[in-house]
């Protein structure tokens, strides 16, 4: 089913299960939890069109979900609902094969963020986001790109002057 999120519209909030699996055609969308020291919102992931939104644990296990996803912008996502994903994967089997893909790709993903995170400052992981994440780049403000490398925006906004003047 298709559905459409104005800006700031959730598609899925903390405490809720995800009962959909959605791919964006168009837009944008956040995931984030919010750090209960700080009441900040801390960045997951974002996902731009010909991207998947979903809270993975949620969906499979059918559990009430830890983080949000909100839209940025104006999203329309196609949608397939828990049990209708679970018998397409049943009567499709090379649908088996797709899904573990993708999931192999954000695991790569989450694992190298965790690595980089650990290893580079904040200029060398900016730096890595732009070169990987162009159109997130251009799409995103900048407060929340701060928000998904761990730093203030005015630190970000310092990196950039920085790079900017070199």
């Amino acid at each position: 089913m298709e559905k459409t999120l104005e800006k700031g519209d959730y598609l899925l909030r903390n405490g809720e299960t995800c009962r959909t699996d959605n791919f964006v055609v168009e837009g944008t969308l956040k995931a984030f939890y919010i750090n209960p020291e700080t009441g900040k919102e801390e960045i997951l992931y974002f996902a731009i069109e010909n991207w998947w939104a979903t809270d993975i644990e949620s969906f499979q296990k059918q559990k009430p979900s830890i983080y949000n996803i909100q839209a940025i912008e104006k999203t329309t996502l196609l949608q397939i609902r828990y049990d209708s994903f679970q018998k397409m994967l049943e009567q499709i089997p090379k649908l088996e094969r797709f899904f573990r893909i993708i999931l192999e790709n954000y695991i790569g993903s989450l694992q190298r963020r965790i690595i980089l995170n650990n290893v580079l400052d904040a200029e060398q992981r900016y730096l890595d986001f732009l070169e990987n994440y162009p159109k997130i780049a251009e799409k995103v403000p900048n407060y929340l790109i701060a928000s998904y490398l761990g730093i203030t925006a005015e630190f970000l906004s310092r990196i950039r002057k920085k790079i900017e003047a070199s």
